[in-house]
């Protein structure tokens, strides 16, 4: 019997390594697609891809481009990936900025869709649909806040800025001389280039930004559901023993849980069928939800050690902006009583209409993620 314990932990320990050596292959996939894609760009436009982006030039265009392909892909961690890649192309920081607002925006439509699963028992939809809403509730407000001032000052631009500007320059600091990721993504990336040289400009480069994004795809759901396998056990762990130790260990737990898994959907998701069932309550979860805002702005400056040559600091810029960003929102909206409240207060109100009909909830999706945005898009 002791024998038979024992082989069968060796073989859980066996799996559990080849698991980690297929998240590290991933990992390895993910920067290659990145600096596909900014290869493609630059290669598919001749170095002028602020022409092609004019569409986007304006800000609300961008933010509501990022909210409804992140609605659509419902992974942020994809979209902030692949505009990571594209700045590395050539779009400019001033569009790519209020994209990666709205991928914030988009994610949360996630945790709306999971709270269904709790529409045929009144009083759970009602708190599972509060719990899903007041990550809305709380990006929305974020943007509301922070995309006027960005137009304004340039606040997130120049902060951002100062963090990478002692990486940047030639006195031996340069990002370059940093990117230990280059040496062993340049020739994987160059020999894909080279593949394709016969198909000329621009269809090869449109071609390689294809590849990229499908390898983005790939690499990022295959991680998310192997560190499901690997740490979502661990991650429930973490997340009962955060609840009830105060707002501070909310939120670095939620970042820690959404590093872990590489998916701040994954560890909203998490929360909506505790709170939906009565183990939480929505005040008790709402910093935890906050935390995964901020860890799920990992993989972008993952992303963004992929980049190399004269655009390297302005991925690594775009990422830090990601961050910079949802820490800001963090600091200001849950640090000042009054604005932490709002976010309750639209999640209660939201719960109680849910109760009332099942059409609230399903307009809420459809109106919020879609309609919307899509109407702004045409004003613009």
């Amino acid at each position: 019997m002791a024998q038979l314990e024992a082989e069968n932990k060796q073989t859980g320990k066996r799996a559990d390594f080849m698991v980690w050596i297929k998240i590290v292959g991933l990992v390895y996939l993910l920067l290659l697609a990145v600096g596909m894609i900014g290869s493609g760009f630059k290669w598919a436009t001749g170095g002028q891809a602020k022409e092609l982006f004019e569409f986007a030039s304006n800000p609300f265009t961008a933010l509501i481009i990022g909210t409804v392909c992140t609605a659509l892909i419902q992974s942020s961690s994809t979209v902030t990936s692949i505009i990571v890649g594209m700045v590395a192309g050539g779009l400019p920081l001033a569009t790519a900025i209020p994209m990666v607002m709205g991928a914030n925006i988009g994610t949360t439509i996630t945790n709306t869709l999971v709270s269904l699963g709790h529409v045929r028992d009144k009083e759970e939809f009602k708190r599972a649909f509060s719990a899903a809403t007041i990550h809305d509730f709380f990006n929305l407000m974020a943007v509301v806040i922070f995309l006027p001032l960005e137009i304004a000052t340039g606040f997130l631009q120049k902060v951002s800025a100062w963090m990478v500007a002692p990486l940047s320059g030639s006195d031996g600091m340069s990002l370059s001389g940093f990117n230990f990721m280059k040496a062993i993504t340049k020739p994987v990336i160059n020999s894909v280039k080279g593949a394709l040289e016969s198909l000329g400009e621009p269809t090869g480069g449109i071609i390689m930004i294809l590849l990229g994004i499908t390898c983005i795809f790939i690499s990022i759901t295959i991680i998310g559901k192997l560190l499901k396998v690997a740490m979502v056990g661990r991650a429930k762990q973490l997340l009962h023993n955060a609840i009830g130790k105060g707002p501070i260990s909310g939120i670095f737990s939620g970042t820690l849980m959404t590093i872990l898994v590489q998916s701040s959907s994954t560890t909203t998701s998490l929360a909506i069928p505790l709170v939906g069932s009565g183990v939480f309550k929505v005040r008790e979860i709402y910093p935890f939800t906050l935390g995964a805002n901020i860890g799920t702005c990992v993989t972008a400056l993952l992303a963004a050690t992929a980049v190399s040559g004269e655009l390297a600091d302005a991925a690594l810029q775009i990422s830090l902006v990601h961050l910079v960003y949802n820490v800001m929102a963090v600091a200001v909206i849950f640090g000042i009583p009054f604005l932490r409240e709002l976010p309750l207060k639209g999640a209660a109100y939201m719960g109680d209409l849910a109760a009332r009909s099942k059409l609230y909830p399903l307009a809420y999706i459809v109106f919020v993620f879609f309609v919307v945005p899509l109407f702004l898009i045409l004003l613009s």
